[in-house]
Formats: C-alpha cells, structure tokens, sequence
C-alpha cells in the first residue's frame, strides 16, 4: 500500500540526483575547457614576450658601439629586460595569477619605458639610424610588438569569457569548490601602454 507513493519518491530523488550530476559534470568540463582556452592564448603572449626578451641583447650589442655614452640608458634596459623575464616565468607558471598578471603588466610597462628611451636618445646618432643591422632590429621590434598586442587581446577575451562563465549560474555556485579561481586579464598600466618608438624616418 506504501510500496507505491515510495517508489515515486525513490524515482524523483534519483532523477534529481541524476539532474544535479549533469549539471556538475557540464559545469565542470565547460570550465575545463574555457581554463585551457585561456592558458593556451597566455602561451603565444609567452612565445612573443620571449622573442622580444631574445631581441634586445642584440639591439645592444647593435647601439653600445654608437652609444658609449648612454652607460645609463643601455643598463635601464639590460635591468628591465631582467625583470620582464623574471615576472613572464611567473605568469607562465600560472597563467591568470592576479599577483603573477599584475607583476608581468608591470615589469613589461617597465621595459617598454626603457626602450622608448634608448630608441629615442639613439635618434641622436646619424650614423646609428643608417645602420642596417639597426633598421633590422627596428622591423623586428616592430613586428613583435604588434604580435603581443593581437596575442594580449587573445588572452584577455578568453579570460573575460572564462570568468563570465564561472560567474553565471548555476556555475557560480560550483565553481569555486571545483577549483575554478577568477583568472585577472593581461594589462599593462596607462602611462606604459606606449609601445616603444622604433621608426628613425
């Protein structure tokens, strides 16, 4: 006689059951996907923060023959150049880090500081803008820039996706049990945005 109402019973907490099981396990690989999507766009800014940190030892050794006055100038960028790759092997680490994304934005508005200057007291020297080995560099630079600038708004969109993702329900209320932390954008501060200078026309 209550065979039947127990049943039902049984039925509707299993297929809750079953419902809430989906829905962890849609949550969770749909977080899983976005995550990697995210970590896979920081590894091209990683592959181009790398060729620019390989360009600049050879933009030196390029200038320092012209510049031998610029001790301070060439060091500003030699130290800069330091702690850009000090802060990407961070970021690469854990990619969407908030305190690793803050150092990174930093230490590159930092090292574009540093070019712009060495690039803009180079201009001083006639013989340094005809150089060929220069004008190289300048199309090099040039060109790096503008791949970590596609390869930044990559990253940032597919962390904005990401975190929007995470923050929606009925993911918000799984997220954070699941491991899912809030990824921070790539972003380097206004008066640093200024891609260094490299056009010596």
């Amino acid at each position: 006689m209550f065979m039947g109402p127990l049943l039902t019973g049984l039925a509707i907490v299993a297929g809750l059951v079953v419902i809430l099981a989906l829905v962890l396990i849609s949550t969770y690989n749909g977080l899983v996907v976005l995550r990697q999507k995210f970590k896979n766009a920081f590894a091209q800014i990683d592959v181009q923060l790398k060729r620019r940190h390989d360009l600049i030892p050879n933009l030196l050794e390029c200038v320092k023959g012209y510049m031998a006055h610029e001790k301070n100038t060439l060091e500003a960028v030699i130290k800069a150049r330091n702690t850009a790759i000090t802060a990407n092997q961070a970021a690469t680490a854990n990619p969407g880090d908030p305190e690793a994304m803050k150092k990174l934005g930093a230490a590159e508005g930092q090292l574009n500081g540093a070019l712009s200057r060495l690039l803009m007291v180079s201009e001083a020297y006639p013989d340094l803008k005809a150089n060929q080995n220069m004008m190289q560099f300048q199309g090099e630079l040039t060109d790096t820039e503008n791949r970590i600038t596609l390869a930044r708004q990559t990253y940032n969109d597919t962390v904005t996706a990401y975190n929007t993702q995470r923050e929606t329900f009925p993911t918000v209320l799984f997220a954070s049990v699941l491991g899912f932390l809030s990824a921070s954008l790539f972003e380097i501060g206004e008066t640093e945005r200024e891609a260094p200078k490299v056009s010596f026309s």
